[in-house]
């Protein structure tokens, strides 16, 4: 238990720099979100599940950048708990269209979230004065998606192959 806590408090923080840092609106929602990998291989789905509970209600509280919050929440931050589930699908072709699915999902929904139910249209004001913006951001979105997927198997690679052996010593 207290290993989800510190790899929430990890994810918490790297959520607080997103306002200090100019890429890190993107970014560091999902280096946070990646943080949450470790908390599925060693505690299991149900820590994690509570590791990405505790993280989203504290970056609520506490970021001040509400586009990265949304990106975590949407999105990022649940998404190494059930990449493992959707792996075990039959067929890359279905795998892949439920990670496009959610992905997209999370992503549109988030967004409309905020500009309808919590009124920040001015977050996406750049975005919606061009007539196809929003789909070329989606649609760039989704590439730099099956890029990050790649990413996390890899990082799921080493953190089990190489990092935990070092880590965690019977």
């Amino acid at each position: 238990m207290a290993l989800g806590g510190i790899f929430s408090a990890l994810c918490v923080t790297l959520m607080f720099f997103t306002g200090v840092m100019p890429f890190g609106r993107y970014a560091l929602p999902i280096f946070a979100g990646v943080m949450i990998l470790p908390v599925v291989v060693e505690l299991g789905t149900k820590t994690a599940v509570m590791a990405y509970i505790s993280t989203s209600i504290l970056s609520i509280f506490l970021v001040p950048d509400r586009q990265a919050v949304m990106i975590f929440v949407a999105f990022f931050g649940y998404y190494p708990i059930v990449k493992q589930k959707l792996e075990k699908l039959p067929g890359r072709a279905l795998e892949y269209a439920c990670k496009l699915l959610l992905f997209n999902v999370g992503m549109v929904g988030g967004v409309l979230f905020m500009v309808y139910l919590l009124g920040m249209t001015q977050a996406f004001e750049g975005i919606r004065e061009q007539r196809y913006a929003p789909l070329l951001f989606l649609f760039a979105g989704n590439i730099l998606f099956f890029i990050y997927d790649m990413a996390l198997t890899q990082y799921y690679t080493i953190y089990v192959e190489k990092l935990r052996p070092k880590l965690v010593r019977k």
